[in-house]
């Protein structure tokens, strides 16, 4: 299907309450004509639907209400609001609670030689309401499922918990019942456990999208935009692209955009990353969000409302904690069948307990405690759960996965691959040597400052910056003539002068001889040279410069972290072999491969992946795209407002080389959790239903162990929350050696 012709919505699924639950709204959906793919998430209870163009919305929200379960909203496109989730439900849980206690209280108090019980009537007063008011939501849920032909967590606990009233309620009616022989509380604690199980749950899931939450509330609600010379607070989403806004000292910057006047440090913390405030000047940009410092900016609107860069930061990790890691397919496999294994292991119980021993009442019961300690929370919750925390935590430093496939690969890299100019090295060249041939040092500065002062060549730029670092003011220079690709002419002081290579000096025939030796010694180095000469009648050599693109101060910490992790690091770079491998052993990369075009850094990669290497491309994620798609994870290096979070799996919201070894560890800790959630949801049923079926649980014990299972899994991924990047440490080994070249 053409993609121009497909959309995405994005639905709230309401009453979900297990994996089967996630498999049987997948299964609607997917199952419509027109729907491509179909992707339901159990911690945010949001489902992704890509389908084409014509699908009805409401043939969408029809398929979900016909698998039993409603929709609370929906939009088309990637949501840009966190779900909230509902923790509104504690008095349930609190009447509940009141109502079983006096029920589970004789049974507590048994073991210390204490035997009190309530008349047989009453027992059945106080749990009737927990069983049909309180737990109506498991007969609602679970009747649509059974409707529907498939099984729910509700299910089981609704067949659990009416089988111990039902045998309750008709040994209070037979003549003769006592009352040690009911089991009331059994169907009143479980049912109180499972809604306490989720109300946790839910508490906990709101932790999750603590990140979301946070990005969502650095959006103010107004913008002071000037108008006609008048400042007006209006509503953020009433300004328009090319608006003059406002913002003063303390507030926080409403929209993308770029500076026009004023003079302040921005602090982009919560959207980079970047710990302290960042310098602002003219005609520097600034993204929404960030909070301004000392000074007032009068900004220019370049984005607003979706289109700006915090809108796609969130629509990006949203889109995250909502795609489903590979591993998930695992679970969704054994969520098919596992239900309705259940509801068999549990009549199979039942038969064999009463027709082996005749006592029909323990078999009920431990039939029960099957069906209430089978119920696979924790398995619909132990991927998403570790997703959306690792995610979230890692926005909250910077690092944006775009998705979980590409967070389950990186665990796998073996070699990184880096880009060099603007990845490893500050991307722009200094002038850090001056040899004059016949005159001072200043002159020949001013001369070339003169000769470059309207040039927008990045070297040109650096000559300018030096002379004004050094309070140096360029001579006039006029006929300025730019030859593409070999270098500039002007006349100065009725002196015809040339700026460029030397291949440029040998066609004009200058002798360089008397700076050849430390042009050969500067172009070792690695140094970029450019030669300065006088023409015309009277030609002579003036000099030679030399510039440097110097390796970014983390740029040695970065590759040393990715090498004690046992990963090999390679530079691609169109530079010449000699300055390639002069910035490489400043940093320590491993192997260099020079004299690559960007357009051939794909076949490089490539290359790479056919030795048996699985590749990380670490780039600008711009024109390293087509080598950041062929890697097995691509690693976009951006900042500010030209974030290229489309180009890669992973983007760096700040230049950074330290954050690519925070990435790759969060990463692989979040897939370690996910492997820790999985096994020990595993387990649990796996240990918990031979358990119940041999009668060595109770349902009030099974019901206990359910919501503890699905608790322990989220409160096991909450634990990511508290990870804290190593580049972020104050005395991280890149601050100390800050690398010269």
């Amino acid at each position: 299907m053409n993609a121009a012709t497909t959309t995405v919505t994005d639905l709230q699924i309401e009453g979900m309450t297990c994996a089967s639950c996630v498999f049987r709204v997948e299964k609607a959906l997917a199952g419509l004509p027109g729907v491509t793919n179909a992707q339901v998430n159990l911690a945010t209870e949001r489902a992704k639907v890509r389908h084409a163009a014509g699908v009805d919305l409401e043939a969408l929200v029809g398929a979900v209400r016909d698998a039993g379960y409603s929709v609370g909203g929906s939009r088309g496109g990637p949501t840009v609001a966190a779900t909230p989730h509902r923790t509104s439900d504690g008095w349930r849980v609190a009447a509940a609670a009141i109502l079983s206690l006096p029920l589970v209280l004789p049974m507590l108090l048994m073991p210390t030689g204490i035997h009190v019980g309530l008349p047989g009537w009453l027992q059945w007063l106080l749990a009737t309401p927990v069983q049909f008011w309180l737990g109506a939501r498991f007969y609602k849920a679970g009747w649509k499922s059974a409707i529907a032909g498939t099984g729910s967590m509700d299910l089981l606990v609704a067949i659990g918990t009416s089988a111990a009233y039902g045998l309750s309620a008709y040994l209070v009616l037979a003549a003769g019942a006592h009352t040690h022989a009911l089991y009331f509380e059994a169907s009143a604690a479980v049912i109180t456990l499972v809604l306490l199980g989720k109300w946790l749950e839910a508490r906990a899931k709101r932790q999750t999208t603590a990140a979301i939450r946070a990005l969502q509330a650095l959006r103010p609600n107004v913008a002071r935009v000037s108008r006609n010379g008048v400042d007006t607070d209006i509503p953020l989403d009433e300004v328009q692209p090319g608006d003059m806004v406002v913002v003063r000292a303390g507030e926080r910057i409403a929209v993308d955009g770029e500076i026009i006047d004023g003079y302040s440090h921005v602090d982009e913390s919560m959207i980079t990353g970047e710990s302290l405030p960042v310098a602002k000047a003219p005609a520097d940009k600034v993204t929404g969000g960030a909070v301004n410092g000392e000074g007032v900016l009068r900004i220019r609107t370049t984005a607003v409302g979706a289109e700006s860069t915090l809108a796609r930061i969130i629509r990006l990790v949203e889109d995250a904690q909502g795609n489903k890691a590979p591993i998930q397919k695992l679970v969704d496999r054994v969520t098919a069948v596992f239900i309705p294994t259940v509801l068999v292991i549990a009549a199979l119980t039942f038969f064999g307990w009463g027709l082996v021993d005749g006592d029909w009442t323990q078999a009920v019961l431990h039939a029960v405690a099957v069906l209430v300690i089978a119920c696979p929370c924790a398995l619909g919750l132990a991927t998403p759960a570790a997703i959306m925390a690792g995610t979230g935590v890692a926005a909250h430093h910077g690092i944006l996965i775009a998705d979980a496939e590409a967070l389950e690969r990186a665990r796998q890299i073996d070699t990184v691959a880096f880009d060099k100019t603007g990845t490893l090295t500050q991307g722009h060249p200094v002038l850090e040597a001056v040899v004059p041939a016949d005159q001072d040092a200043d002159t020949l500065i001013r001369f070339v400052a003169g000769i470059q002062a309207n040039s927008e060549h990045p070297l040109a730029r650096a000559v300018v910056s030096y002379a004004a670092d050094r309070g140096l003011e360029p001579t006039s220079a006029s006929a300025v003539e730019v030859l593409p690709g070999r270098g500039i002419s002007a006349i100065i002081e009725r002196r015809p002068i040339l700026i460029g290579s030397e291949r440029l000096m040998q066609e004009q025939q200058l002798d360089l001889a008397m700076l050849q030796t430390a042009a050969h010694e500067l172009a070792s180095d690695g140094r970029t040279l450019s030669w300065v000469a006088q023409v015309g009648e009277q030609p002579k050599l003036l000099g030679l410069l030399a510039f440097s693109d110097a390796p970014k101060a983390t740029a040695r910490s970065a590759v040393h972290r990715l090498q004690q992790r046992g990963l090999q690091t390679v530079m691609l770079t169109g530079d010449q072999e000699a300055a390639a491998r002069k910035i490489a052993a400043v940093i320590g990369i491993d192997s260099v491969r020079a004299n690559v075009l960007p357009a051939d850094k794909a076949r490089e990669i490539e290359s790479i992946q056919h030795l048996g290497k699985r590749v990380a491309m670490v780039g600008d994620g711009i024109n390293d795209a087509p080598a950041l798609a062929q890697a097995d994870v691509g690693i976009a290096m951006a900042t500010g407002t030209d974030v290229a979070m489309h180009a890669a799996g992973i983007t760096l919201m700040r230049g950074d080389p330290d954050l690519v070894a925070d990435a790759l560890e969060i990463s692989d800790l979040t897939y370690r959790k996910i492997r820790q959630n999985l096994f020990w949801a595993f387990a649990y049923n796996a240990a918990g239903i031979p358990l119940a079926a041999l009668g060595m649980l109770s349902p009030v014990v099974a019901g206990a162990a359910m919501a503890l299972s699905s608790v322990s899994v989220l409160l096991n991924a909450l634990t990511l929350m508290r990870w804290r990047p190593a580049s972020a440490h104050p005395h991280r080994e890149a601050e100390l050696t800050g690398a010269d070249v």
